[in-house]
């Protein structure tokens, strides 16, 4: 196959790279142990990914494919690559993982963007700024502001929401078990998202997820840490 690239956000800065769905697909592309160039994308750079058929990251170009969406990338790379390290474990442990990339999407995703979205707002590129405003404000029927003004009464709530996820990181080093799988990397890009584009906290010290968190950093030479991210592990 030819080179193999993924198109990634970025902010305002080239190594503020945020998405929650890109870290999820370079994640995964890191587990497999698969070279990747990352290609820094912007809201507004549609053109750039139009071959895809749709408008937003991730999208892996891999030789003659293009995959686009964080899960579809997975699968692929599961599909495509038997030989090395799997994501899931197995066709039933990957029905199981899609539970949680839909319960991720479904009670993490939306909440936290709830909480962040004024600041993700001031850590866009300027050219994407007056887009960015104008879809979520349209989405969320208010302005930025007024959208994220009750975070400290909402995160209250969405640590109770947690309370799986911790559950099982309380008896178990990772989701996937003694050793990392997708299942993990789901719900860590999400708050790698919230990291890297926020101080804001969405868990309390001594959370078993906040040492999760940290044992995920860790991985992969580092690559959670590394760019505008790095301070936020």
């Amino acid at each position: 196959m030819g080179e193999r690239v993924l198109y990634d956000l970025e902010g305002a800065e080239d190594e503020r790279r945020f998405s929650p769905y890109c870290w999820r697909a370079k994640l995964a592309l890191a587990h497999k142990g698969l070279p990747v160039e990352t290609i820094a994308w912007r809201f507004t750079d549609k053109d750039a990914i139009a071959a895809s058929g749709q408008d937003k990251v991730p999208v892996l170009v891999d030789g003659d494919r293009v995959v686009s969406d964080s899960w579809a990338i997975a699968v692929y790379l599961e599909e495509t690559y038997p030989d090395l390290p799997s994501l899931f474990g197995g066709p039933q442990a990957m029905a199981v993982t899609r539970f949680m990339n839909t319960w991720s999407d479904r009670a993490m995703i939306f909440p936290i963007a709830r909480m962040l979205v004024a600041d993700i707002h001031d850590h866009v590129h300027e050219k994407d700024r007056a887009y960015f405003r104008a879809s979520r404000e349209k989405r969320f029927g208010l302005s930025l502001e007024d959208v994220s003004a009750d975070r400290d009464v909402r995160v209250v709530e969405f640590r109770k929401v947690l309370d799986p996820l911790r559950a099982v990181l309380a008896e178990q080093p990772f989701v996937g078990g003694e050793a990392p799988t997708y299942a993990d990397y789901i719900p860590f890009g999400a708050f790698q998202w919230a990291r890297c584009i926020s101080k804001f906290e969405l868990l309390e010290n001594g959370d078993p997820i906040v040492a999760w968190r940290e044992r995920i950093g860790d991985l992969f030479d580092g690559l959670a840490r590394k760019g505008l991210c790095a301070p936020a592990i």
